[in-house]
């Protein structure tokens, strides 16, 4: 497969992930969303380092890094959730309205 077929997959991954990052108020919701901008920057990472000629080993250890950073994240971020959906009645993003008037 050439080159733009990767590079254009990533980007489609990453254009998703945005938009569901910006139409979210689900916690849930927008982990999923960084997650997939997440395995879009992966994509595209390996496929650029592919390019320059190397074996593309620095993008895999890249990519395995990206992989670690998000399952952390995802740990944390649904760690919190819990905590939250527990001391609550919810967990949205932007809050409680009845506090906000």
């Amino acid at each position: 497969m050439p080159l733009a077929a990767y590079l254009a997959f990533g980007t489609l991954l990453f254009g998703i992930g945005l938009f569901g990052l910006l139409q979210r108020r689900s916690l849930v919701s927008v982990l999923v969303a960084i997650d997939l901008m997440l395995a879009a920057v992966s994509v595209n990472v390996v496929a650029l380092t592919t390019l320059s000629g190397r074996d593309g080993s620095l993008g895999l250890v890249v990519s395995l890094i990206l992989v670690g950073v998000a399952a952390a994240e995802t740990a944390v971020v649904l760690s919190l959730s819990v905590a939250a959906e527990r001391r609550s009645r919810g967990a949205d993003v932007e809050g409680d309205p009845e506090i906000e008037g």
